[in-house]
């Protein structure tokens, strides 16, 4: 005579199990969408996104770059011109360059995150994809801290965070180890070229007068207001640099170099400290700048012995 009503109670406790598991996930599911993914932008911002981003639109080399190092090289839809590195990169679709972008090419794309350069996009440009609900993500690495910096951020935004830790502790590591081993060298001024028509170089705050430093070098510029700024043949002279170094695709061109060889008296020039170093690993502020500023650091060590 009970069992009817045993089953009626069975029935009505299995339901509220079923209530409660489906109330569970739905609750997880309301945790889940609330919990944000948040990092800070080069522009002070905090950028959050609902759930890691799969669609991304780079607007530099740099940042391209930076993007694969994360783990997120996959998630990338777009790129800026030159954005040449790795080589899956070369591969992607293009959407304008520094001077000018296609944002109608980048709305179309529906990006749910785009990663943007301080120094080579335009504000004014990338403010009207903010306002209409894009999430836009300033860089601006000024200091190798920077750089493992950028790739945790960027790996946090695309769910890579563990990744992004791992591979960012791997740059800080190489570069405290090449930091010790040059701690002691005998200082040596050092001439940067970063252009030769117009003449350029860099101040202090620009990364390459970073790597400089670190190798045991005196960016003899360093004290210029202008990140890159422009100087003349006769303020190299008057500097009088122990080392003259440019970059080039080939180490034993030294016809970017040519015009200094008209003033013998240079230090760099009598003692033949005239050095072209690899562009590709000291140009943008990436992991790369590692090996680039390993690679400049031997050069400074072979100038020193000149002297």
């Amino acid at each position: 005579m009970d069992r009817p009503g045993n089953l009626r109670t069975a029935r009505v406790f299995g339901k509220k199990i079923v209530l409660t598991v489906v109330a569970l996930v739905l609750l997880a599911t309301r945790v889940w969408a609330g919990a944000e993914l948040c990092a800070h932008d080069a522009l002070e911002r905090q950028q959050c996104l609902a759930s890691p981003a799969q669609r991304i639109v780079s607007l530099s080399p740099g940042a391209t770059e930076l993007l694969f190092s994360a783990g997120a090289g996959d998630r990338i839809v777009a790129v800026s011109a030159w954005s040449d590195y790795p080589p899956e990169a070369v591969t992607l679709p293009q959407v304008g360059d520094s001077n000018r972008l296609d944002l109608e090419a980048i709305v179309a794309l529906q990006p749910d995150l785009v990663v943007a350069w301080i120094d080579g996009n335009s504000r004014a440009q990338l403010q009207k994809l903010s306002a209409i609900g894009i999430n836009v993500f300033w860089l601006a690495p000024r200091r190798f801290e920077d750089i493992g910096l950028a790739v945790e951020q960027l790996a946090l935004l695309t769910g890579q965070s563990e990744l992004g830790r791992q591979r960012a502790a791997d740059f800080r590591q190489g570069l405290s180890e090449l930091q010790a081993e040059y701690a002691d060298a005998r200082p040596i001024r050092v001439f940067f070229q970063i252009w030769d028509q117009p003449l350029m170089t860099v101040n202090r705050e620009e990364l390459i007068s970073k790597a400089i430093t670190l190798c045991g070098g005196v960016n003899v510029f360093a004290d210029l207001p202008r990140l890159v700024p422009r100087i003349s043949a006769e303020a190299v002279v008057t500097a009088n640099p122990d080392v003259i170094v440019t970059s080039g695709e080939d180490s034993s061109d030294l016809s970017g170099l040519a015009r200094w060889q008209q003033f013998p008296e240079l230090a760099a020039v009598k003692s033949e400290n005239l050095f072209v170093e690899p562009p590709s690993l000291l140009a943008r502020p990436t992991f790369r700048m590692l090996d680039g500023t390993r690679h400049l650091c031997e050069t400074l060590e072979r100038a020193r012995a000149t002297l």
